[in-house]
């Protein structure tokens, strides 16, 4: 141990230094360096699925609703991702055809003409769920599955003008 005197006269101690345990300090600096620091982007898997029969056409339903389905799976894709509607009555279904993700459908806040509100907040693998909604602004409405939106799955329903 070492003395310096003090500014009263006295006499100070020091203690030593204790070195930091090296693997610790190694470890530490590391997981600090390695952790977010990934500029790699996600591997979407390849396409595999067929989309049904049923998928983006637009039908007159015998109510006189347009009726699309728009299907969905493990894929993080849309199919259609584009349709065309008329301005009007529309009833949109979604189909998850996948075995393991779980999505949404949501049109994009402020993105639109006018907001559509309607949404499929959840649904899992296998299912389909309905929504209706009015349309009168012609122009694109883009939607999203908000869960893989930063994998790119969007889509756009444009309303055609009237006539």
């Amino acid at each position: 141990m070492t003395t310096a005197p003090s500014g009263a006269g006295g006499v100070r101690r020091h203690r030593p230094a204790r070195p930091l345990p090296g693997p610790l300090l190694a470890l530490t600096l590391a997981a600090a360096l390695l952790v977010g620091c990934s500029s790699s982007q996600p591997v979407q898997p390849e396409v595999t699925r067929v989309a049904s029969a049923d998928a983006g056409t637009v039908r007159t339903a015998a109510d006189g609703v347009q009726e699309i389905t728009v299907e969905t799976g493990d894929d993080y894709e849309f199919t259609p991702d584009t349709f065309t509607v008329a301005p009007g009555q529309v009833r949109l279904t979604l189909l998850n055809s996948g075995e393991q993700m779980t999505h949404n459908l949501l049109f994009s806040e402020g993105a639109g003409p006018a907001e559509i509100t309607e949404q499929i907040p959840v649904l899992g693998p296998g299912l389909s769920k309905t929504i209706e909604f009015t349309v009168t602004e012609p122009g694109e409405y883009p939607f999203e599955c908000s869960f893989h939106l930063a994998l790119g799955q969007v889509g756009t329903m444009t309303v055609s003008l009237p006539g």
